[in-house]
């Protein structure tokens, strides 16, 4: 409801006209001013500020055209947002796709030169085979003509010596044939597993909590099989979602976090049951200064991240500070130190996040003030 404010001041030059309006215990962000872009146009200085007797249907028809034409801009500065936004996605798309693109093409490379690396060893190898069988077969030449060309003693050594080339030539032969080995056997191999036990001592461990963690966790990563019919067209690593959180690492890293943002959001569509997918998607709206969306993204984490168990301890200490930090961010002071205190009460030796927690109580308490 607008509110009329009659104690107001005003002067005036030649081309100006300043107008000084008090609001008592309203802060300045706060303040909505409405204004419409009609002109009057009047030669020298204005003696009222205001029109005098007017008529008020007449003033009436005018605020509403005021009004309609603010509603008009309004609905077209939504669309022209939500235009830029569409754009924004698609150019984030395309990047990540051509990012794709480029590292699928580095990956051929290396195979196809690993490819061509190896047939060269091999074609090497072929080569240095046959070369030491001609070797072998000249100097086996050799030996044969110069003991024929020895004029044998009697019949009997001339068939000993006969047998002696045959057998021989039958050994080079056998170093020609391809060692060739029977199939291994088959068999099975039984594999064990050792159940998974906390670090814990067991008069301090929670075993209820820690097998609904671990439940929950093995329910997740069964759900990243499941077929979304909406995604069918995305390629095999796009419908994975650790491969997308990766990817949206890799983008938040190098400042593009409208991109990782997209990559978490399609990552959360494959799987909404990852608390880090919310986690790191609430980093990145606090960079682009989406506080609302980083304190829904943490709340859903914290819900994701139960059990309180150890397991997830640094997890549950990086969601209450990214959802006190937007609290603050909104000057909401005393919800953001809660969220600090809950972090503290999980890792109370974390220097850091006791002096923010400080320097919240400091501004709540007013001896600083927010810069």
């Amino acid at each position: 409801m607008p509110l009329i404010v009659k104690d107001y001041s005003w002067t005036q030059t030649e081309s100006m006209v300043y107008i000084s309006v008090p609001l008592k215990g309203v802060k300045r962000g706060n303040v909505d001013i409405f204004s419409t872009d009609d002109y009057l146009k009047q030669e020298g200085l204005w003696e009222e500020l205001t029109i005098k007797n007017a008529d008020k249907d007449k003033l009436q028809e005018i605020r509403e055209r005021a009004v309609l034409k603010a509603q008009k801009k309004a609905a077209a500065d939504t669309k022209t947002k939500a235009e830029k936004r569409q754009e924004d996605r698609k150019y984030a798309l395309e990047t990540m796709m051509k990012l794709e693109e480029e590292e699928r093409n580095k990956i051929e490379n290396i195979k196809e030169s690993e490819r061509q690396r190896a047939t060269a060893e091999l074609e090497a190898w072929k080569e240095k085979q046959r070369q030491e069988t001609e070797w072998r077969e000249a100097q086996q030449g050799l030996e044969r003509q110069k003991k024929t060309s020895q004029k044998p003693a009697s019949g009997s050594s001339r068939g000993r010596d006969t047998i002696k080339l045959v057998g021989q030539q039958n050994s080079a032969d056998k170093q020609k044939q391809v060692d060739v080995r029977p199939p291994r056997a088959t068999g099975s191999i039984r594999i064990h597993f050792t159940p998974r036990v906390f670090p814990t001592a067991l008069r301090e461990s929670r075993v209820a909590e820690e097998e609904a963690w671990l439940k929950k966790q093995a329910d997740a990563r069964r759900a990243m099989n499941a077929e979304v019919p909406e995604l069918k067209d995305l390629k095999e690593e796009e419908r994975n979602p650790d491969w997308l959180k990766e990817k949206g690492n890799k983008l938040f890293a190098t400042g593009n976090y409208l991109a990782a943002v997209n990559a978490y959001n399609l990552a959360i569509s494959l799987n909404n049951k990852i608390p880090a997918l919310f986690l790191n998607r609430a980093a990145c709206h606090l960079k682009l200064k989406n506080l609302h969306k980083a304190v829904e993204d943490s709340s859903q984490a914290l819900e994701l991240l139960t059990p309180a168990v150890a397991d997830n301890a640094d997890a549950r200490v990086k969601a209450h500070v990214r959802r006190g930090t937007a609290f603050c961010e909104l000057e909401l002071y005393t919800e953001g130190l809660q969220d600090y205190q809950a972090a503290l009460k999980i890792d109370p030796l974390n220097s850091a996040i006791n002096a923010d927690a400080e320097r919240i109580r400091q501004i709540i308490q007013g001896s600083v003030t927010d810069t």
